[in-house]
């Protein structure tokens, strides 16, 4: 008797044993099994390319030159890893707040504050390279992108911004080692094409809203679940439950009990019945409805605030100024840009040289800078005025009426690109009489002539009688 129990306890315990194993999660760890998915993404095994073949190529231009070229192309390529553990991070986080984001790019910050240590304060001759590197580091911060009101641009956008910024170094590397040694031309070429158009690509592929962030309330965020209970035919019991049938089984023990199906319900008696009571009628009666009154939408918006401020240290924007002569930029540097937009009858006066300046939509306006290392461009706009008092290599009006340019001693070789513009003049300083400026106007009339197989295109002149 007592074998034949302990038959059955053991036998008991090994379905339990077998039922719970089933329940329990898989013992395989859970960084393992992501890792393994991860390895298969396709976005990171683009990285890993990108990785490989133009990081790649800018170390092996690094190692021909040696130094301090080396030691921070080193540290860049160790951001770029860095980025991609990030990369494979997002999609097991669910999306950070403002103050964890500081936490969860950490690690990148450090490394690009290693690269910014070696190039600031230096008086090494490989100044531009540190810069021109250490700088382009910025260009990964996209990754911690989160959406619209972030205080960042959208991810391809922040990387052609930020490379920029960077550029003005890596074109003095080209500058100054043109025709001296080759090794440095490649070198400035492969940082210059690793973020455009390589990351850039690469990010208008797979990331052009952000990484994608776990979900919230997502299975892989929860703890596991407990296991299920046994069978209960593993510990049934002879002894009957005292607990009262409810439910169907309730429902069917009334029915099967032999008492009449009708037993415990109310008689209707006639007075009772809706064709016999006096209270209600078949006439359903028809509520006086109140008017609508429908508001007309209105078709007018209130002004926009106007704004003068820098954004993430590295933008200014001058916004929606009306009548205001003396809107003034001090304290700026060759890193940030200027962006001004739907201004009216306004003066804007950039005390400092700054990367680019941006004029779009405006109106009656004047800008006044000290030089751009990049580029001036004025698109959308109607009567604007832009004088620059330093030097600025490249000037484009696209989709304007009326641009008046004022050019400096220093500016005279800039390159003017106009289209789909009208009335474009420029003034330079007259060389016969100091302080005066001669007007030169930009031809908005062409004429093309097919000659000996190709078509000749000659501006349109004017003579008077």
């Amino acid at each position: 008797m007592e074998e034949a129990l302990v038959g059955r306890l053991e036998a008991a315990v090994s379905r339990l044993e077998a039922i719970n194993a089933r329940a329990q999660p898989s013992a395989v760890p859970h960084d393992l099994a992501y890792h393994e998915s991860a390895a298969q993404d396709p976005a990171i095994l683009a990285f890993d390319e990108l990785v490989a073949d133009a990081v790649g190529r800018l170390s092996a231009a690094a190692g021909k030159i040696g130094a301090e070229v080396a030691e921070v192309t080193n540290v860049l390529e160790k951001a770029f890893l860095v980025g991609k553990v990030l990369l494979v991070r997002t999609k097991q986080t669910q999306k950070p707040t403002v103050e964890s984001m500081a936490v969860f790019m950490g690690p990148l910050n450090e490394t690009v504050l290693e690269a910014n240590t070696l190039a600031e304060g230096t008086r090494s001759n490989h100044a531009n390279h540190l810069k021109a590197a250490a700088g382009s580091l910025a260009a990964l911060a996209w990754i911690g992108y989160t959406g619209k009101g972030c205080g960042m641009p959208l991810p391809i956008a922040h990387v052609e911004e930020s490379w920029q910024m960077a550029e003005f170094y890596s074109n003095k590397v080209l500058v100054e080692y043109k025709n001296k040694d080759p090794d440095h031309v490649e070198w400035a070429k492969a940082l210059k094409e690793l973020y455009v158009p390589n990351l850039r690509d690469y990010v208008k592929k797979f990331y052009p809203l952000g990484p994608v962030w776990q979900p919230p309330g997502s299975v892989a965020n929860k703890a596991p679940s407990a296991p299920c209970p046994p069978s209960a035919s593993l510990c049934s019991s002879s002894a009957t439950s005292s607990q009262p049938t409810a439910g169907m089984s309730a429902v069917f023990a009334e029915i099967s009990s032999g008492k009449p199906v009708t037993q415990g319900l109310r008689k209707v008696t006639n007075d009772m019945k809706s064709k016999n009571r006096t209270d209600r009628t078949g006439v359903v009666a028809a509520e006086a409805k109140e008017p609508r009154i429908v508001s007309a939408p209105s078709s007018t918006k209130g002004p926009a605030p106007a704004k003068l401020e820098l954004q993430m240290g590295r933008k200014w924007v001058v916004e929606h100024h009306i009548g205001n002569k003396g809107l003034t930029i001090e304290d700026c540097d060759t890193k940030q840009s200027v962006y001004v937009y739907g201004c009216k009858d306004s003066v804007l006066q950039v005390k400092g040289k700054v990367n680019n300046i941006t004029i779009d939509k405006c109106s009656k306006m004047g800008v006044l800078f000290k030089g751009v290392v990049a580029a001036c461009e004025v698109v959308n706009c109607n009567s604007v005025e832009v004088q620059c008092e330093g030097l600025v290599p490249t000037i484009s009006i696209d989709n304007t009426s009326g641009c008046q340019l004022y050019l400096s001693k220093e500016s005279l070789e800039a390159s003017i690109t106009t289209a789909k513009s009208s009335e474009i003049n420029a003034l330079v300083p007259d060389v016969n009489s100091e302080g005066d400026w001669t007007e030169h106007s930009l031809p908005q009339q062409f004429i093309h002539a097919f000659n000996d197989g190709q078509f000749i295109t000659t501006p349109v002149c004017h003579s008077g009688a």
